[in-house]
């Protein structure tokens, strides 16, 4: 949930009342802590603070940080304790314990995965779906993430201890972790690794088991990498390839030449198109697939073995709709949001229309208006234009009318003559 940065709405001082009402619903969410315990959490007298802040995808959360350390953070009703927390009570939620190298995925937002969880020889934690709980890593009890069981203790382990086992919201280095003192994690040790550590063949034993887990979550990972992102990009690669890379002046084109010149240099960085790890396996049979579905390209073996691109159809409507997708409406993130909506909105709108999000920017934007006169810089003023006072006089048996236009703003006089030139009638 903070892996992206967040938007704070407010920040303000918790008054008395609310400390206690606080404090409240901490013992309420958390019962096994005792009085000393919440009088630490939340003190009478130390700076404690309110935020409310716009997670990246518009999430409305709720940070109680005391001594600009956050400590509990409210989602949708409900209270998370941080990592701050769980450094000084590691013992407020139930943990599961995983590899330290599965830390990083979880930095980087993935949940924890059954295959990833140490189960100790006196089981899993005990938990139930929708629980509160916090991962930890081998070696040091102090908790690394927090977040709800995606199931049962009895069900992961019906599962074979396979699929999801922690929906996970805030971790170690993420943006409300960074949002306090930055701390790093306690060297807290780990009494279950500690008693495996007595024995020299257990020990033996337990790094045997832990090589086998490491490469079980490696598997896993592996699986999780589905054939249809690799898919999406081989697509994405290959229209942009046609669209901007082939000219008709290179047809025939050699298939094998079409995806190392031009495909591959499509490729957006970060990232690396490999065919082996797509769903077709082999160039010829991506092609294929092209040909067939899209009718884009035409593609022959003009020699034996040897397949080309012998025919573009540059005018196919899907050309261009397959690779430069338009939609009518705009996603509301944070920052539209605030500048947009309503109060009465914000848990309702979710996208605007094109023509709507204009009529509104343009109807919360200030006006201003610029004069310009030959000879002079422009001048630019807030509001609205003034209005022009315009005279009109007349001289000479009114055959000579002199107009006047006075421009209170600036000061500016213009007189203009003109005759009035009867015309004949017919």
């Amino acid at each position: 949930m903070f892996v992206r940065p967040f938007r704070v709405k407010s920040n303000t001082v918790i008054k008395g009342s609310d400390r206690r009402k606080l404090r409240a619903d901490i013992s309420a969410a958390f019962p096994s802590l005792s009085a000393d315990e919440l009088s630490e959490l939340v003190p009478n007298k130390e700076e404690l603070n309110v935020v409310r802040i716009y997670a990246h995808k518009g999430d409305a959360v709720t940070i109680y940080v005391l001594n600009k350390n956050p400590l509990f953070f409210e989602l949708e009703k409900r209270l998370y304790p941080t990592v701050y927390v769980l450094w000084r009570l590691p013992a407020l939620l139930q943990t599961f314990r995983t590899w330290p190298p599965v830390l990083q995925k979880l930095i980087g937002g993935a949940d924890l995965m059954l295959p990833g969880v140490v189960v100790p020889s006196s089981g899993l934690p005990k938990v139930d779906q929708g629980d509160c709980c916090a991962v930890s890593v081998v070696n040091n009890r102090a908790p690394v993430a927090v977040g709800t069981a995606a199931v049962s203790s009895a069900e992961m382990n019906n599962l074979g201890m396979k699929g999801r086992g922690v929906c996970v919201l805030h971790t170690y280095m993420d943006n409300l972790w960074a949002f306090g003192d930055k701390s790093g994690p306690p060297s807290l040790p780990d009494v279950e690794s500690e008693g495996q550590g007595v024995n020299t063949e257990e020990s033996e034993a337990d790094e045997e088991d832990e090589e086998e887990e490491r490469k079980e979550v490696k598997m896993h990972e592996e699986e999780e990498q589905s054939p249809v992102i690799m898919d999406a990009l081989l697509l994405q690669c290959f229209l942009h390839a046609l669209k901007s890379k082939v000219k008709k002046s290179e047809l025939p084109l050699l298939t094998s030449t079409f995806l190392r010149n031009h495909m591959f240099s499509c490729c957006p960085s970060g990232k690396q198109l490999d065919i082996k790890k797509s769903s077709y396996k082999k160039l010829s049979k991506f092609l294929q697939a092209m040909q067939q579905q899209y009718n884009l390209v035409q593609v022959k073996e003009l020699t034996k073995g040897v397949e080309s691109i012998v025919e573009v159809d540059w005018k196919h409507p899907d050309h261009f709709s397959i690779l430069l997708p338009y939609d009518s409406h705009v996603t509301v993130n944070p920052t539209l949001c605030d500048c947009l909506l309503e109060k009465s909105e914000y848990q309702e709108v979710v996208s605007l229309k094109w023509d709507d999000l204009f009529s509104r920017t343009l109807g919360r934007m200030q006006q201003c208006y610029q004069v310009v006169f030959p000879g002079q810089a422009p001048r630019i003023k807030k509001g609205h234009i003034e209005p022009i006072d315009i005279s009109v006089a007349s001289r000479g048996s009114n055959k000579k009318v002199k107009a006047t236009i006075f421009y209170t703003d600036y000061q500016l006089m213009i007189s203009v003559y003109f005759f009035r030139v009867p015309v004949p009638s017919t």
